[in-house]
């Protein structure tokens, strides 16, 4: 990625410069609708206020535990009900997030442990990777409420870590596992905290955590960073334990804090070092549906998605890339970020959240079905359970980026945003999105500042998009575009200025290692045996011109979009050599109420035609 270090502030819903969640912020509110906006508000009604959450806090009472990662539900957990909230506004989630702040901060010890561990075994396993959770989530509340009382016991947290973990003391990359990265991760909070107090001992604390994250001992995050995340170090020969470095959720959130320190300190060795990073995982990870890994590690998946794998694409490591780029493109500015962020959105995120919104799935393979996962560490719940709805929140976050006078459309979907430019005489403004995109191609935006400014609005051309198949026009005024990427319009607006923007939507085949899918737009397709068309695992040969498949939009009870596309199935040219129409949906549809019976496959193993493998002619020796 080509860098261009814009510093970009988000809104209210946005992740800013200096925190977590923004409290003053230049974008006041976005409502999104259609499918995207009904499966939020599904995941907030059905899944974060349907959450027992007494049942989170009751084992930072208990503090019985040596080896398991309870503690980390309760802060994922509340993280996304506060992000919700900020979105939603709805006062029920509210009072829920209330209690379960109070209750939490209940458990609080006179040392300032707040934890499941039992004294004993302080800092082994999971311990401070949960403490990281409960600190994030307690200076959440904090932003929201102004509730002293959470910051305080944030400090507490961390001031009694600081008596156990540090040059003195136990070096924290030799706690916990995969090479301290857990641990480690705790980073983001103690940089948080340091700009709300303004102690130096957070700040010296985080430079401590930074330089063990590149310690001899550690994953050596910055050195490393131009290496294949798979390849960083040996094959473990114990998967979950200290010597797997390769574990995609822990090392994105050690990034993520490392690009927090950057925004601190402007130090540019930890700006390179995630940048680098993201793009390996971009280049060798990041699959057709937009996520990665299996057993919860990189293992150079891009190449090797066609192959039926076990547990891929854990929703924990769906939203934590998500995350990861979305503060990464506030940075710099680059638009392939916003293009990851939407495929990960319309894909592997949609599919995670099953029809009825009231579970998200652990994984969400490319074939196969989905499944709620296993309940863990005795509990009612798993990780991407607690973990999925920050990622729904996140849609409304990324949507748009404002930085001076810039307004960066980030992402396409029914909505309307409220927002302003930054500046103490800046107009507020609302943009209004009208599109059923991308079931089309069509979006219009609407601008409405309060009154008439120049300032400009950058839309984003995808890179998969046939440039000769883009128009943007405003009040009807034709604006060429030329690149993909930014492409900004500058101008007065008043009132009233509509944008209209026709994006190229033609089905496209994608081949690899003797399978092809096909991918419409940002969405991946899927067969689905609900259609009722064949053995979904059958042979066949797409028919396309030019790598682009003619698709028929047919209606469907269970898929949001639902195409046929021309396909000649099995081996038997003479019986039935003649091409069919099959049926395929989003893949977010696909399989989406989890039955086993349900089967669905995006990777089509695609039919050997040897009359056209090229001839290699025999040279005898």
């Amino acid at each position: 990625m080509k860098r261009v270090v814009i510093v970009l502030l988000c809104g209210l819903f946005c992740l800013p410069l200096q925190a977590q969640i923004a409290v003053n912020s230049s974008v006041e509110s976005v409502k999104i609708g259609g499918y995207v906006g009904r499966r939020i508000d599904d995941c907030i009604e059905k899944r974060v206020k349907a959450q027992d959450v007494e049942h989170l806090v009751e084992p930072f009472r208990s503090r019985e535990e040596t080896s398991r990662w309870q503690s980390e539900f309760w802060g994922k957990w509340i993280q996304g009900a506060i992000a919700s909230y900020r979105y939603s506004r709805d006062a029920e989630l509210y009072e829920i997030i209330k209690q379960g702040a109070e209750g939490l901060m209940a458990t609080q010890t006179p040392d300032g442990y707040i934890g499941n561990y039992a004294p004993t075994h302080q800092l082994a396993q999971w311990d401070v990777w949960g403490r990281k959770y409960s600190t994030l989530g307690l200076l959440a509340w904090y932003d929201l409420s102004g509730d002293k009382r959470a910051l305080k016991a944030a400090r507490g947290v961390i001031d009694h870590l600081m008596t156990q973990v540090g040059p003195q003391a136990t070096p924290i990359a030799m706690t916990g596992n995969y090479f301290g990265m857990a641990s480690c991760s705790i980073l983001e909070p103690v940089v948080y905290l340091y700009q709300r107090t303004n102690d130096k001992r957070y700040l010296e604390f985080a430079n401590y955590i930074a330089e063990q994250l590149n310690s001899a001992d550690g994953p050596q995050l910055l050195d490393r960073a131009d290496k294949p995340v798979a390849r960083r170090f040996p094959h473990p020969e114990s998967w979950w334990s200290r010597e797997n470095g390769h574990k995609a959720y822990e090392m994105m959130s050690c990034y993520e804090g490392l690009l927090e320190m950057y925004k601190l300190t402007g130090e540019e060795k930890y700006l390179t070092a995630v940048e680098k990073t993201v793009n390996t995982i971009i280049e060798q990870e990041i699959n057709i549906a937009g996520s990665g890994s299996a057993f919860e590690c990189w293992y150079g998946g891009k190449e090797r998605q066609t192959q039926p794998t076990y547990h891929t694409m854990e929703t924990c490591v769906t939203f934590t890339w998500m995350q990861l780029c979305n503060r990464l493109l506030q940075v710099t500015h680059d638009a392939v970020l916003a293009d990851k962020l939407e495929q990960t959105m319309y894909n592997a995120l949609m599919a995670s959240l099953r029809a009825d919104g009231g579970q998200i799935s652990k994984y969400s393979p490319l074939e196969g079905m989905r499944s709620p996962g296993e309940s863990q560490c005795g509990m009612q719940i798993n990780c991407c359970n607690a973990n999925g709805p920050r990622a729904f929140a996140l849609i409304p976050q990324a949507m748009y980026h404002v930085k001076d006078n810039l307004v960066q459309v980030n992402l396409y979907a029914q909505s309307e945003a409220t927002l302003s430019l930054e500046g103490k005489k800046a107009p507020k403004m609302t943009i209004t999105q009208r599109t059923d995109y991308p079931v089309s191609g069509h979006i219009e935006l609407v601008v409405n500042p309060e009154k008439e400014a120049n300032f400009q609005i950058a839309l984003r051309i995808p890179a998969w998009c046939d440039l000769s198949h883009v128009k943007v026009a405003v009040n009807g005024e034709e604006s060429k575009v030329e690149a993909h990427g930014w492409h900004t319009l500058t101008r007065d607006w008043r009132a009233g200025d509509k944008i209209t923007l026709e994006l190229d939507m033609r089905g496209r085949v994608v081949e690899q290692n003797n399978y092809q899918a096909i991918v419409r737009g940002p969405v991946t397709l899927a067969r689905d045996s609900r259609f009722g068309d064949g053995f979904v695992d059958e042979t066949s040969a797409v028919e396309h011109k030019d790598g682009y498949v003619e698709l028929t939009p047919v209606g469907s009870d269970f898929a949001w979009m639902a195409f046929t596309a021309p396909m000649k199935m099995g081996t038997d040219l003479e019986g039935s050599g003649d091409a069919k129409q099959v049926h395929l949906c989003d893949f977010g549809s696909a399989g989406n109420t989890w039955e086993r019976n349900i089967r669905y496959r995006v990777w089509l193993p695609k039919t050997l035609n040897v009359m056209k493998i090229p001839y290699v002619p025999y040279n005898r020796p």
